[in-house]
Formats: structure tokens, C-alpha cells, sequence
């Protein structure tokens, strides 16, 4: 997308967050929502950054800050560089709010994202990703990602997303 690459590019040159660019669509200043910025470099997963509940005044701002910490705070790799930039692609997810779930009976991994919590453990696996096929291999990946063993009591919750690419 190209508020993302706009975003991370400005900020790899200037060490600054880019302004919210006019002539965008209403719905990025007006709305406010949790997004998730993926980057990807020869198919394989770059950085991906991303807010459950929206923390900035728009859907334009998440994108903008979140775009810069998926190229240089994620801590699996190594900061984005400016010579990397075009061979990265953006996608961005936009959220919609996170729902309570009484089963993974409620899941379908093509349309919902999850978050699995226990305690102040979080994690979070969007929807529709590759290699990702059933609601179990979800689940386990979200419990993973925060740490929760299997077997420990969760909490489940759903979203769906708009995706960018």
C-alpha cells in the first residue's frame, strides 16, 4: 500500500513520521481502527507491526506509525534499509473490533483473525495467511506468540479484516 511504503521511505530519509498526506479517502481520516502493516521481501516475512485497538487519531495515522515499526522495530529482523525498499511489498490489514468467542467452533482462518490471552499474555495471528490451514494450527501460533503453553486456560477473541496489498 502506499501510505505504508510512503510512511517507511519518508522516515528511512529523514529519521521523522511523515504527515497525514491530504486527498486521502475519508474513511483513513475519519475513521479510527487497529491496523496491522506486513512487509514482505521475496515472499518471505520482513516485519509486521500492527495495533488490536486503534491508539492514533485515524486509520491513516495507525498505518503511517505502524508501517515505520514494521521496517524497524520488529525484533525478528533487522531495520529496513533504504536500498531494501523496492524489492518490499506493503500489505495493511485494517481491523475491525475484536469479539469474544465461546469456541474455535466460531474460527475460520480464512475469514477471522484470532487473539488468544491468558492473563497479560496477548497474542495475535491475522486471517487468511499462507500455510496457516486449520483453526488448530491458528491457535497454536497465537499461544506461541504469547507464550501461553497448551493446555493453560484462553481466551479467545475474533476479527475480521480489510486487506491492502
Amino acid at each position: 500500500m502506499a501510505l505504508a511504503k510512503a510512511s517507511l521511505t519518508t522516515y528511512l530519509k529523514t529519521g521523522k513520521y511523515m504527515k497525514v498526506p491530504s486527498g486521502l479517502p475519508a474513511e483513513m481520516i475519519n475513521r479510527k481502527a487497529g491496523t496491522f502493516v506486513s512487509l514482505k521481501k521475496n515472499g518471505e516475512l520482513r516485519g509486521c507491526i500492527g495495533t488490536i485497538l486503534p491508539v492514533r487519531s485515524s486509520v491513516a495515522e495507525e498505518i503511517i506509525h505502524n508501517a515505520v515499526s514494521a521496517g524497524v522495530e520488529d525484533p525478528r529482523f533487522p531495520p529496513v534499509t533504504l536500498k531494501e525498499l523496492d524489492d518490499i511489498d506493503f500489505s495493511v490489514d485494517v481491523l475491525s473490533e475484536p469479539e469474544d468467542i465461546s469456541s474455535p467452533d466460531q474460527l475460520d482462518v480464512k475469514r477471522y483473525g484470532v487473539i488468544v490471552s491468558s492473563g497479560y499474555r496477548r497474542g495475535l495471528l491475522l486471517p487468511d495467511l499462507e500455510g496457516v490451514d486449520t483453526v488448530e494450527e491458528q491457535i497454536d501460533i497465537a499461544r506461541r506468540k504469547a507464550g501461553i503453553p497448551r493446555g493453560e486456560p484462553i481466551r479467545l477473541q475474533r476479527f475480521e479484516v480489510v486487506r491492502h496489498t
